[in-house]
């Protein structure tokens, strides 16, 4: 069968924006925008000067049938003076591929600030997961189009995991760095062809929040930087965010550019090896926290020449902050005093 150009064009694009998806535990999108770096750093739990009860919906491209579609419930807390647990649910489907896991988080917190009028903490954080994975072959017809590596049922494999991050703030400046998928482990549902036992994956944030002086804003541009270990894929996240800092709590909103850092490889009709494009995209985003109720709402358009849908990803996060206000801090930094 004769594969035309247009059709593997399509496929490599497909493949480079979805693949996210098909990870092992939470696809790491752009949640830590949301005013939900837990979600994806767990020694993010308990450092807010509030606990934290998040929910998200992520949809992509409404006009394609079984699109990838993720949605996430979390909580984290402080308990004492250095200690936050969390947790975490979570659904994620992607046409005939799903998974719906759990993690239990522990993380540690050393405080070396002096006084409240700097910050100075490093922290640690561990999460211990549990997810079950589902391949969906019910419907195609093997009969006819018999294929061994299609077994025309439902295949199902449970795993166990652990991530673990650290988070360092000092002044307006802040790095999180976390491993994914620590254990390595070979899915049973995929065949070996496509499937390795290594599904590390490395996260790096950095950035810095800028005050005008006798001013409600503040400024937090930042990086994030991801890469799988087995495949070598990485890409890289520009994000310019602002806080206007109200009486009501405060609103605020940006912009983000990814890219991927490698682009995929497909074959032409005469066998040739040629390359695709970079998967790239831009997603605003705006939110609002008003007293304890937080909504926020991003809009991600890729801007790839080539692309399966021009519909955009859609995402929605709910939130409430809960307990006892431990703002101890004077500066005006978002993840740690709001």
């Amino acid at each position: 069968m004769i594969i035309t150009r247009l059709t593997l064009v399509l496929f490599a694009v497909f493949s480079a924006f979805t693949v996210t998806a098909q990870e092992r535990g939470i696809p790491v999108y752009k949640d830590y925008l949301m005013d939900n770096y837990y979600l994806i750093h767990p020694s993010m739990a308990g450092t807010s000067a509030y606990n934290k009860a998040r929910i998200t919906a992520r949809q992509q491209w409404f006009d394609v049938e079984d699109a990838p579609s993720l949605q996430t419930a979390s909580v984290n807390a402080r308990f004492g003076e250095n200690v936050g647990l969390g947790a975490i649910l979570y659904n994620d489907s992607n046409g005939r591929f799903s998974q719906q896991g759990g993690y239990l988080t522990f993380a540690y917190h050393l405080l070396f600030s002096r006084s409240t009028a700097d910050i100075n903490q490093l922290s640690f954080g561990m999460n211990v997961g549990i997810s079950q994975e589902k391949l969906d072959e019910t419907d195609i017809n093997i009969i006819d189009n018999p294929d061994p590596i299609i077994s025309g049922v439902e295949q199902t494999d449970n795993y166990f995991n652990m991530d673990f991050g650290l988070s360092y703030f000092y002044l307006n400046y802040f790095v999180h760095a976390t491993v994914k998928n620590i254990i390595p482990q070979k899915r049973q549902i995929f065949t070996e062809l496509f499937e390795t036992d290594n599904q590390r994956q490395y996260l790096v944030s950095l950035g810095y929040t800028y005050e005008p002086e006798l001013s409600n804003w503040v400024f937090e541009p930042s990086v994030m930087y991801q890469n799988k270990e087995a495949t070598g894929e990485s890409n890289l996240d520009v994000n310019a965010k602002a806080y206007y800092l109200t009486s009501f709590g405060n609103l605020w909103g940006g912009l983000s550019y990814r890219r991927s850092l490698d682009a995929a490889e497909f074959s032409s009709a005469t066998g040739e090896i040629e390359t695709a494009e970079n998967l790239q995209n831009l997603s605003p985003f705006l939110g609002v926290n008003y007293g304890k109720f937080v909504f926020a709402y991003m809009y991600t358009y890729q801007t790839n020449s080539i692309v399966l849908s021009n519909s955009g990803f859609h995402q929605i996060t709910l939130g409430y902050n809960f307990g006892e206000n431990r703002r101890r801090y004077k500066c005006k930094c978002p993840a740690v005093n709001y």
